[in-house]
């Protein structure tokens, strides 16, 4: 008899979401989809609103990255103002960007992820988290916590607060660097790259423990797409969009973002709220590729400060052609940490890093505009149109999190066929399954909206709907 097992919610992600797996008559795998189960109305939400207010207001979507919003954001209306913003305020731009990638990472890697690395896959759920992690290895968690508060206080050095700053305004930033919050960021810099240095060098020896799951953690053959400079380094906040498949062939190079449609189509199912992007020349759904740290490590040609470069040239050889397990999102995370603090530490020393002319001032002179940057999780795009007055008459946002979509669905289902075996829920297979879309580290809150709070809730259903196994936690 087919059986239908479900995992919801998934644990140690941002949001809510559930699994289900479809085995046949043999309790082999069928199937396997992630259903993002909340709604996200922010689109339509935000029709009738000045569009200088949009940068705020989209910064709520998500207490995790308001920056990343903030800045998509920020651009789409610099696009709608026409104006260039002055250099010293892209600078400024460039390290809050980067302080959140830096925050953001390593809460993923450290509280999200670790516990797994550290006490196994295997491992009793009630000890395997962030407290299990303290208990293990003390010196972990302490870096862990320490590495968050450096980007965090970064974004809270420049903007004021660390949740839902304002600072991002359209043409620039509402205040500019003063020298004394220049000198305490720099001065936190060296803790970081040790930290993450040292991090890199455990986790390189770690991952061997885990053959297995790279072989078959949406470990396949796909797109990757992103931003990258002119010139082919990596780049966060404007650049370029560039593709590459599975061999590491460039297909597709110096991509207008403002273009992203001609390549960027994107598709909805009726079994969940987040949509399907895809690869419009391949079409829906073949056109899978993947956005974020492995596809940004993928797509470069270098990384561009020293340190980074080194651990990315290791990283690059583990495949002939792209590194495909999506396993090594972690690795890549680290190193994209790396690049982070290195980059920051090299515009803090710009001349004009304490200009005060750090905001162009225009009126609306375009009616549509455009802004597409990396958050943490890959590729981010906002894009709206105004009426005559200034007036949001369309908004469309494509989440880091919606591009990995069709990914995340053929990640969890090879994972799936490989672990699941028998019509019973276990622990270690559960826990395998999850551990999948915790590789992609997505963020529900930015792609829909929760209402209330969903428990753990795993069902084994018949193939009429019949409950047959249950577990809650």
């Amino acid at each position: 008899m087919a059986q239908t097992l479900t995992i919801d919610p998934i644990t140690r992600i941002e949001g809510h979401a559930k699994i289900t797996i479809q085995l046949d008559e043999q309790g082999i795998v069928r199937d396997a989809r992630i259903h993002i189960t909340q709604f996200r109305g922010f689109e339509k939400l935000c029709e009738g609103r000045r569009f200088s207010e949009m940068p705020a207001l989209t910064a709520r979507i998500c207490g995790i990255c308001p920056v990343s919003h903030l800045i998509a954001s920020g651009k789409a209306c610099d696009a709608l103002l026409a104006v260039r913003i002055p250099e010293t305020a892209e600078k400024l731009r460039r390290i809050f960007n980067l302080a959140q990638l830096v925050q953001s990472h390593a809460l993923s890697f450290f509280h999200l992820s670790s516990p797994d690395f550290l006490l196994g896959m295997d491992a009793d759920p009630a000890v395997r988290n962030i407290v299990g992690v303290i208990q293990a290895n003390p010196q972990m968690a302490r870096d862990g916590i320490r590495l968050r508060q450096i980007g965090q206080q970064m974004i809270e050095w420049l903007a004021g607060k660390r949740i839902h700053p304002s600072w991002i305004v359209p043409g620039g930033v509402a205040q500019p660097l003063s020298a004394e919050k220049r000198e305490q960021m720099l001065a936190s810099i060296p803790e970081g790259i040790d930290i993450t240095q040292r991090a890199i060098a455990w986790f390189k020896k770690t991952m061997n423990q885990f053959s297995e799951e790279i072989q078959t953690f949406a470990n396949f053959p796909s797109l990757f797409l992103g931003l990258v400079t002119e010139t082919g380094a990596l780049e966060h906040y404007d650049g370029v969009l560039r593709v590459v498949d599975s061999a590491g062939n460039v297909i597709a190079d110096k991509i207008d973002p403002n273009d992203y449609e001609h390549y960027i189509g994107e598709a909805v199912e009726p079994w969940t709220y987040l949509k399907f992007p895809y690869y419009k020349p391949i079409g829906y759904p073949e056109g899978v590729y993947r956005v974020g740290p492995l596809a940004r490590l993928n797509l470069i040609d270098r990384c561009g400060t020293p340190r980074a470069d080194e651990a990315w040239a290791e990283f690059r050889a583990l495949e002939r052609g792209a590194v495909l397990s999506s396993f090594y999102y972690h690795y890549a995370r680290l190193i994209e940490i790396l690049y982070g603090l290195e980059r920051i530490q090299q515009l803090l020393h710009e001349p004009d890093i304490l200009d005060t002319r750090v905001q162009a001032m225009a009126g609306p002179n375009r009616s549509e505009g455009i802004g597409v940057a990396e958050a943490p999780r890959g590729t981010l795009i906002h894009h709206y149109r105004i009426d005559k007055d200034g007036l949001i008459t369309w908004a469309n946002l494509i989440i880091a999190t919606g591009h990995n979509n069709l990914a995340m669905n053929r990640g969890i289902l090879q994972a799936a066929k490989h672990f699941v075996k028998g019509d019973r829920i276990q622990e270690g297979m559960l826990n395998r399954v999850e551990a999948v879309i915790r590789c992609f580290d997505p963020c529900l809150s930015c792609s829909t909206h929760a209402v209330g709070q969903m428990p753990l809730h795993i069902q084994l259903l018949s193939p009429t709907g019949e409950v047959l196994d249950e577990v809650r936690r």
